[in-house]
């Protein structure tokens, strides 16, 4: 299992998801552009110090992750997604893909991959924060895929 982070906006966000895969050893991709300095303090602050424990790749942009990731299934984490995650089945070999705080994915990007999931929500709300739901995705899906192995 694996999560990429497509175009972050906010550093607190990375620095909260990047401790998340540090402490489940969950490898992390950025896709850039980032709309912040990727060495940002905010970053670290969320971090803590746990950089020494992730796993992290740079990608300069959509097509060049694509590329190195063409042997993984992507999945996408839309709130318009018709799969609820949890009627979802992962694989190990997922990445979770999360997108812009402000507007998601690009239309191209949304095209291009075949599995989207989301998260059943109170019908007045539009999302939650992209920390908090990959927490539950990335969590489902480690116990379907390593958890619940013997």
């Amino acid at each position: 299992m694996r999560i990429a982070l497509y175009q972050p906006e906010i550093p607190q966000n990375v620095g909260t998801i990047l401790r998340l895969c540090a402490c489940l050893q969950v490898p992390a991709h950025i896709i850039h552009p980032c709309n912040f300095p990727f060495d940002s303090s905010k970053i670290k602050r969320s971090l803590m110090d746990y950089w020494s424990f992730v796993q992290l790749t740079h990608h300069d942009n959509w097509g060049a992750f694509q590329e190195k990731t063409q042997t993984l299934r992507s999945i996408l984490l839309d709130v318009h997604a018709a799969t609820p995650y949890h009627r979802f089945t992962f694989h190990p070999n997922d990445i979770l893909i999360v997108g812009r705080e402000s507007d998601g994915f690009s239309p191209e990007v949304k095209k291009g991959i075949a599995h989207h999931v989301s998260i059943p929500m109170h019908a007045h709300t539009r999302s939650l924060n992209v920390a908090t739901a990959l927490s539950m995705i990335l969590g489902e899906a480690l116990r379907q895929t390593l958890w619940s192995q013997p």
